[in-house]
């Protein structure tokens, strides 16, 4: 029996449809939510190398983290279902496959959403669903 799923949000909707398929499907199962903010999405300008510039974006970020947990978790509460949460900093992939592994966390499946690029745009940005679904100790649905 599944027990507790780990999902990586991030407001998007293949996020959302995710969580979808999580309150469908695991009705019972504790929702580990997983934001992770990734550091090389500030970029790399003037502006950021300023030590107060990076933790502005920082604080931001995480901000924004929080009102995407907070939309989740209020979702879940309508089907009843209970949430931890979780926020991360790093690359993604590795945070989730990190979460994933954790004994601790006792995850048993990890569902997330796919935003299905194909071709070229695959290649060059490779594809956080495909690490997860190679590198990941338990079971991995991705929804499209």
């Amino acid at each position: 029996m599944i027990e507790r799923v780990l999902v990586p949000v991030d407001g998007s909707e293949p996020s959302e449809r995710a969580c979808e398929f999580v309150f469908e499907e695991f009705p019972d199962a504790t929702m580990v939510l997983l934001h992770v903010i990734n550091p090389v999405e500030a970029g790399y300008t003037a502006q950021t190398a300023i030590p107060t510039a990076s933790e502005e974006w920082y604080d931001s970020q995480r901000d924004l983290a929080e009102e995407h947990l907070d939309d989740v978790e209020a979702r879940a509460a309508e089907h009843g279902i209970d949430v931890e949460r979780l926020v991360e900093t790093g690359k993604p992939d590795r945070c989730i496959v990190s979460v994933a592994e954790d004994e601790d966390a006792d995850i048993d499946h990890v569902v997330m959403g796919s935003h299905g690029r194909e071709g070229v745009s695959r290649v060059l940005l490779g594809s956080v669903a495909e690490t997860i679904v190679r590198r990941s100790p338990v079971p991995v649905t991705v929804v499209r």
